[in-house]
């Protein structure tokens, strides 16, 4: 998927464009159009603007600071829709006194509205698009009512045919991005995997544990409820690379047969800053570089590298905790045997509170037979050793 900073970049940049047009297409309607054009082809003098007028065009101007304003407060995503209401708003307010207080008929609106509409694609967003839509025929309908006029009837058709229009293109925007969006996500994906499969040469007994660990938490988070299938998907991509950072550990400490030493095992402990390090500048993973560097700290603050304890820790990296603990007790080592599944579920529960966060642990329970199937039916290409060391370090690693 597209990193927040490139979507946050577009979304300026089209708002940036999208305010341009409208007060290009807003005063050249008003006082070219409107008030010199019209008149000249029906043969009467320039209209003059009343009171009401200059009222109406002041408060337009001065949505634009307060929009800028929005912008410095972080409201890009929120600032469309504001500017749009408040136009809607100032321009019925318009309509109705225009009517009620001079001599002047109704007139419906400005072209500027069918720029809202057939402009809103360009955000490439269905909720705005129809945000607008409704919008505008509130207004029309609203100013029937209000003056009881028939007149609002062909404004309110006019927007419900150009709104099919609008809808044609937005779709075929979503497409476009939608197929950028998986293109980016293949060429991500088959760089992490890349990437997995170097680390993987160095230990052929960690083969497939990157794999297994991103299904884990995944799944996890999933159940957790709170996270969109974006997140998901750059979250799994982060799961694939979280032990990306032992590509700088030694063949001999990585794959030594017998219990690390105090200063092998500090060695170990470095692997997740060398891996957030590797990747901070790779587009699309930033925003869970945090799961990569923080997966081996623990809840009760006893983890590395930054002994952070409860939440201090991100969420995330406590999910994949979990998950990569639960992996590394059932999977062979070339130091020992995998756990039974049961002994590790058991485990699990017994690290509630200390290593792993409490409320996960009771997620986890919810999850584990999905994980037990997985685990199951997964095509495991190692032989097991002959080996039966204890394996309650691992869970600590």
């Amino acid at each position: 998927m597209l990193d927040n900073q490139a979507l946050t970049n577009t979304e300026r940049r089209t708002l940036k464009w999208f305010l341009g047009m409208f007060y290009v297409t807003y005063f050249f309607y008003e006082v070219f159009f409107q008030a010199i054009y019209g008149p000249f082809l029906s043969g009467e003098k320039a209209l003059k603007p009343n009171i009401i007028n200059i009222g109406m065009y002041v408060m337009v101007l001065a949505l634009l600071p307060i929009t800028l304003v929005l912008l410095k407060k972080g409201k890009l995503f929120f600032v469309k829709y504001f500017f749009v209401f408040s136009y809607l708003f100032i321009s019925i307010s318009y309509e109705v006194l225009n009517v009620l207080y001079s001599s002047e008929e109704y007139k419906s609106g400005n072209a500027v509205e069918v720029l809202f509409l057939l402009f809103s694609p360009i955000f490439v967003n269905i909720k705005f698009f129809r945000f607008v839509l409704v919008a505008l025929i509130l207004k029309y309908s609203l100013a029937g009512l209000l003056l009881g006029t028939t007149e609002v009837f062909f404004p309110i058709t006019l927007v419900l045919l150009l709104s099919v229009i609008a809808y044609i293109i937005l779709k075929r925007f979503q497409v476009y991005v939608s197929a950028i969006r998986s293109s980016y996500n293949d060429q991500l994906m088959g760089i992490v995997k890349g990437v997995i499969a170097t680390i993987e040469l160095k230990d052929p007994y960690t083969r497939g544990h990157s794999e297994r660990v991103a299904f884990y938490a995944n799944s996890l988070a999933r159940a957790l409820n709170q996270y969109s299938e974006t997140e998901l998907a750059s979250f799994y991509n982060a799961c694939l690379l979280h032990d990306i950072g032992k590509v700088n550990i030694p063949d001999a400490i990585l794959m030594k047969p017998s219990r690390l030493n105090a200063e092998e095992f500090e060695i170990i402990k470095s692997h997740p800053v060398s891996g957030a390090e590797a990747i901070q500048k790779v587009n699309g993973l930033q925003r869970d570089i945090d799961v990569i560097k923080y997966h081996h700290e623990r809840w009760d603050g006893k983890g590395y590298p930054d002994q952070l304890s409860g939440e201090e820790t991100p969420l995330l990296a406590r999910v994949v905790a979990i998950a990569d603990a639960f992996d590394a007790m059932t999977s062979s080592r070339s130091y020992r045997n995998a756990l039974p599944l049961e002994e590790a579920y058991k485990r699990v529960l017994e690290g509630k509170g200390t290593q792993f966060d409490p409320n996960l642990v009771d997620v986890f329970q919810s999850v584990f037979p999905e994980w037990a199937q997985f685990h199951q039916s997964y095509e495991w290409s190692y032989k097991k050793p002959l080996l039966n060391h204890d394996t309650r370090e691992e869970v600590s690693r």
